[in-house]
């Protein structure tokens, strides 16, 4: 494993996002963090200045950048949109990540968060780097995401080449931590007595991340970053569908959950961790032991009062 950062000056883009702000306080430790985002809340921007983050408010879709320091050392995109406006969304996507490579060309690496939701939908087959990419997020009603995302790791891989700025391109997938991710809406509809979706043909299979195995990876996958770019699956190195994590939440609340069989639903995509085992080792927080924090941290009160689960 890396050393963690230290001395750095890091650009963190879409800081406020549910990834990059847990990511970005816990390097503004023991390094100079800025941060871009809109910052549509105060008290959002007022938090993560009071731990050190320098924020800037930005609008990547606009494409002015003069705001943002060009002297980084490391460079952070975790910028993404989802508007379903195909313009836009390719312009915050695609453009926002080539123009901010441009911008910090001078950098040692950078690292551009992706996602496993570029990879054409494959059942239970583990998802390597080089398999064959696709539009998972359609049937959804996200119909741009995938494409634009995949249009975003054209554009990195370009602007490495273009300005000899090593970069690694991770491939995220269903990252989570103790009171945030998608495990984390699931658990609310739970308690709240709504059905999770799950899609028609059944298990839907994921390789879900805590936060923290993010944070402690980083340096790593920053380590590993080349010219061309090093592609690889961002993710836990264990197996779990939908409905296993959402049964694991009914034996820690003792609420037995609920589902609804659709077409609608996001199909599974679970991402082989063999290449990322290689350059940053496996994650530390299994996801039983991720998920029982999640519940603790969220509603302790429900695990106080239900049984011991049984496994």
């Amino acid at each position: 494993m890396a050393s963690p950062l230290t001395g750095e000056k890091i650009l963190v883009t879409g800081l406020t996002g549910q990834v990059a702000r847990p990511i970005a306080l816990a390097l503004a430790r023991d390094n100079e963090v800025w941060g871009a985002a809109r910052f549509r809340s105060r008290r959002t921007r007022a938090a993560l200045e009071d731990a050190g983050v320098r924020c800037v408010a930005v609008d990547l879709e606009e494409g002015d950048l003069s705001a943002i320091p060009d002297d980084v050392t490391v460079l952070l995109n975790f910028a993404v949109a989802h508007t379903q406006d195909w313009d836009r969304d390719l312009a915050l996507n695609a453009e926002a990540a080539g123009l901010l490579m441009a911008h910090c060309r001078g950098a040692r690496a950078m690292l551009h968060c992706s996602s496993t939701g570029v990879y054409a939908p494959a059942g239970e087959h583990l998802l390597v780097e080089t398999d064959p990419l696709g539009d998972s997020h359609a049937s959804i009603g996200l119909v741009t995401y995938s494409i634009t995302k995949i249009a975003a790791e054209a554009v990195v891989r370009q602007a490495a080449r273009a300005f000899g700025l090593p970069t690694t391109i991770a491939r995220l997938n269903v990252p989570y931590g103790d009171d945030l991710g998608w495990p984390a809406m699931h658990l609310e509809m739970m308690l709240a007595g709504q059905p999770v979706d799950l899609r028609t043909e059944d298990p839907c299979f994921y390789t879900p991340i805590h936060v923290d195995d993010l944070v402690a990876q980083l340096p790593a996958l920053l380590d590993a970053a080349s010219v061309p770019a090093t592609v690889v699956n961002w993710a836990g190195s264990e197996v779990v569908s939908v409905e296993e994590w959402c049964r694991w939440f009914g034996e820690l609340t003792g609420v037995e959950p609920t589902f609804t069989r659709t077409d609608a639903a996001l199909p599974g995509v679970a991402a082989d961790t063999t290449k990322l085992a290689g350059i940053a080792g496996t994650n530390a927080i299994g996801w039983r032991d991720g998920f029982r924090r999640m519940v603790a941290t969220m509603h302790p009160e429900r695990l106080a009062a239900a049984p011991e689960p049984a496994g």
